[in-house]
């Protein structure tokens, strides 16, 4: 199969790049490097990839793009931490608004005029940043309130794009939404706020890089966000780019949305004690709890049989084993000052 994937150098889509490759597809992939800048993946000189650089927005690009193309991955957005989301409360909703149309206007004319088979539609779990159903099913889009953050609501706009696509022009969608993804690879974007939580500035305004760099410096008391209650299912990279990559394959997977997590869930202090013990051991643990930012949601806890059942996807990655392999890349960042 051959499948552009937009937003190809962004956080997730290096994990799903990888995983498409592995499983023996072609793949185009297109960024501009806005967020984050150029980078080396280790996928770069696969013989199956080709790399892009230019606008996601750029119709008459995409459809050269897509041209000959089975599947079509809409990953690009301007997306970041929860800083983001109040940094650039216009900016997020305007211009994730300009890709999704554009995306779906080039996958329309793919799918009409070429070999467009679907169009794999990369949502988020804000879209039930306001539900009060736990655990959160599929479909509770449609009946718990809106989301009250614009990145939220605009990713809601995604599924509804897909939706009206269907509806008009018949294009075929999967919807995939993934739950807090962890893992390597993810840095400051270069438009990021300095935001501090104590005496150190936060890298990506994402708890797990964010707790862990500031154990790793020292930082005691540990600073955290809210009163650490608030409910995560932290779900790793990979399994979540395995979940993508089933959801692209799975015939059953044809207009349908799944939500992409671990069905373990863990609370900030939880994760805090977790990344302390593996850094500082038995070193007692003291916490300040700060100031929450407006839209750090109190629970997001996922309903995942769905995909459990029509996939046979389960995203089973202990966070144990994630911290493992994060902290040490962490680590090498804060040395290397990247972070």
């Amino acid at each position: 199969m051959k499948i552009l994937v937009t937003g190809a150098a962004g956080f997730i889509s290096g994990y799903l790049i990888s995983e498409l490759l592995e499983r023996g597809h072609e793949v185009i992939g297109l960024d501009n490097y806005s967020k984050y800048g150029p980078a080396e993946r280790s996928f770069d000189d696969h013989p199956s990839f080709a790399m892009h650089v230019g606008d996601a927005k750029d119709v008459q690009l995409l459809k050269g793009l897509l041209d000959g193309c089975n599947c079509f991955v809409a990953a690009a957005a301007m997306i970041g931490g929860i800083s983001y989301f109040h940094q650039y409360a216009y900016d997020l909703m305007a211009e994730n608004e300009r890709i999704t149309a554009s995306a779906f206007d080039a996958a329309i004319w793919a799918h009409r005029k070429r070999k467009l088979s679907k169009i794999i539609v990369v949502s988020s779990s804000m879209v039930f940043e306001s539900s009060n159903v736990f655990p959160t099913p599929e479909g509770a889009q449609f009946t718990c309130p809106p989301p009250r953050s614009t990145y939220g609501f605009q990713k809601l706009c995604t599924e509804y794009f897909a939706k009206g696509a269907w509806e008009q022009y018949r294009l075929p969608f999967t919807i995939v939404r993934p739950f807090n993804c962890v893992g390597i690879g993810e840095r400051r974007a270069t438009g990021d706020a300095n935001v501090l939580s104590g005496n150190i500035k936060l890298a990506m305004s994402h708890v797990v890089p964010d707790l862990i760099q500031k154990v790793l410096k020292g930082q005691d008391p540990l600073h955290i966000l809210g009163d650490g209650s608030q409910v995560r299912h932290y779900t790793y990279g990979g399994a979540l780019a395995r979940g993508i990559a089933t959801a692209i394959e799975h015939p059953q997977a044809l207009n349908e949305d799944f939500n992409l997590s671990t069905s373990v869930p863990t609370t900030v202090m939880e994760l805090a004690g977790l990344i302390w013990k593996k850094t500082r051991g038995p070193e007692p643990m003291r916490i300040v709890c700060d100031e929450p930012f407006a839209h750090d949601v109190q629970k997001r806890i996922p309903d995942v049989s769905k995909a459990k059942d029509m996939l046979s996807f389960e995203a089973t990655t202990p966070l144990d084993a994630v911290l493992d392999e994060v902290i040490p890349w962490i680590s090498e960042k804060v040395e290397a000052g990247d972070i």
